[in-house]
């Protein structure tokens, strides 16, 4: 399945890698989107976030993480989500592309001021993890009848 490097011997390909080595050193690895489908560096886990008038629901789509070696925070209205993934090490293979996350990671997401830190809940399951925050009842909206 995998081509190892010495098929090349010396070829076309030997040279793209080490121009590819060389302007990743320059630039840094995965400086910008890779693919249409490839997100930024500094975005794993790709996230969704939903508000409704109680809620603001954070949805982070992080499979193969160990759900108890995540570290959750809220401090300033700021939700911070930090970890690290690793993924199996494979020496013998020789990569060509590997977009797959393996490291440390950290997102801050900046919430609405209404949200009550002390209402927060965390699942994780089928690899998406939920955060969930309840907003403050004292500014939610409130219907005023008219007498």
């Amino acid at each position: 399945m995998f081509v190892s490097q010495s098929s090349f011997d010396g070829g076309l390909f030997d040279e793209f890698r080490r121009i590819e080595q060389e302007i990743d050193g320059l630039l840094g690895r995965w400086s910008w989107p890779v693919g249409i489908r490839a997100g930024a560096r500094g975005s794993f886990p790709p996230m969704n976030l939903g508000t409704t008038s109680g809620n603001v629901d954070v949805y982070l789509f992080a499979a193969g993480l160990d759900p108890k070696a995540l570290d959750i925070s809220i401090q300033q209205n700021l939700l911070t989500v930090s970890g690290e993934r690793r993924l199996p090490v494979q020496d013998d293979v020789s990569w060509y592309r590997q977009e797959r996350f393996d490291g440390s990671f950290r997102r801050v997401i900046s919430l609405p001021e209404d949200v009550d830190p002390d209402k927060v809940s965390a699942h994780y399951k089928d690899g998406v993890l939920q955060i969930s925050m309840e907003r403050r009842t004292a500014t939610q909206p409130r219907q005023i009848q008219v007498h």
